[in-house]
């Protein structure tokens, strides 16, 4: 099989995997593409490979919840600062030769684990989320520009709102659309984003979206809190052979 085929069957199937994981419980797409595509290439060329995957999943779960209009007139600040944050990272990921974008990302993938493991509530004090929305959308597109990774800390802050579970559901496909065109007009500038890589995101769309479909029809017939427990504990082992293999 040529190196060419490889990249197609690894991608396709990492995708198949990520699209599932989303489907069952709700997100973990990116961050699993990531995870698992950053340990066989360069993160900067695994984020590239996710963006349209990741924004076609992400915008579907954000406008099948009822209160899209509400949620951004709300959440429009931490969305700026996810832009302004993004800009300036991306040009750390697309421009690491040393192996250090590689343990950022198997860093930013514990933390996340360990923190939703633990089962951490965090809570917003009140007249608070004025001036913390655009701190913590500077830090996710920090983040989100250094590992491709865009849950950190965006998703433990957004959990914090106390929103329902469908507005919860909706502002995170919100934040992730945000942070997915963010980091392609990042990855765009910094030239990562060529057309040939962009075909292969094309095509990583299709096995995305059969997991996906797949996730969301075992979703009733699982249990989605024992899955997530396990996905987080592989995605904490995960992360800390990125972390270690970044340094070996």
């Amino acid at each position: 099989m040529s190196d060419l085929s490889n990249v197609f069957a690894v991608t396709a199937l990492v995708f198949l995997l990520a699209g599932f994981v989303k489907g069952v419980i709700g997100l973990g797409l990116p961050t699993v593409a990531m995870g698992l595509l950053g340990a066989v290439m360069a993160p900067a060329q695994a984020a590239a490979l996710l963006i349209i995957p990741s924004f076609v999943t992400n915008v579907w779960q954000l406008l099948t919840g009822p209160r899209f209009w509400p949620l951004l007139r709300r959440l429009w600040p931490m969305m700026v600062g996810v832009c302004v944050g993004t800009w300036p990272g991306a040009g750390l990921l697309a421009a690491d030769t040393t192996g250090r974008a590689t343990m950022a990302l198997g860093v930013a993938l514990v933390l996340y684990a360990a923190v939703s493991l633990a089962a951490v509530r965090f809570r917003v004090p009140a007249g608070a989320e004025w001036w913390l929305s655009p701190l913590i959308g500077g830090a996710t597109g920090i983040v989100t520009g250094a590992t491709g990774v865009f849950v950190i800390p965006a998703v433990p802050y957004l959990q914090a709102l106390d929103l329902d579970k469908e507005e919860l559901v909706q502002a995170l496909g919100l934040s992730f659309t945000v942070s997915t065109l963010a980091l392609a007009a990042g990855l765009m500038r910094e030239g990562v984003l060529a057309t040939s890589i962009a075909g292969t995101s094309l095509l990583a769309l299709a096995p995305s979206l059969v997991g996906m479909f797949v996730g969301q029809y075992l979703r009733l017939r699982v249990q989605p809190q024992v899955f997530r427990r396990w996905f987080l504990i592989g995605l904490l082992v995960l992360g800390g052979y990125l972390a270690i293999k970044s340094r070996l």
